[in-house]
């Protein structure tokens, strides 16, 4: 016997039910066909990585590095003009 796979959205699913405590644990798991225990779990799961959910994340690497392209990209456009001026001036 395999055991089942179930997507990140099906147990939100579940879970989400189960916090709502509209139906019981019991009849919620004989609803999907899952153990009890299995929605208790992953309840918990849920409430305590809930607050990660509103953290900051840090920037990823690439927009990181794509940020710090365009700043650069900016400077030397600005140094561009500035040569360009100096140049005309001095004719």
């Amino acid at each position: 016997m395999t055991r089942k796979k179930y997507t990140s959205k099906f147990k939100t699913k579940v879970v989400l039910e189960a916090l709502k405590e509209r139906h019981s644990i019991a009849e919620l798991a004989q609803k999907y066909e899952l153990a009890p225990q299995q929605i208790n779990l992953w309840k918990r799961e849920f409430l305590a990585n809930a607050e990660s959910f509103f953290e900051k994340k840090p920037k990823s690497k690439k927009s990181q590095v794509d940020e710090e392209k365009d700043q650069l990209l900016k400077a030397i456009g600005q140094l561009k003009v500035e040569n360009d001026f100096l140049k005309d001036a001095l004719r």
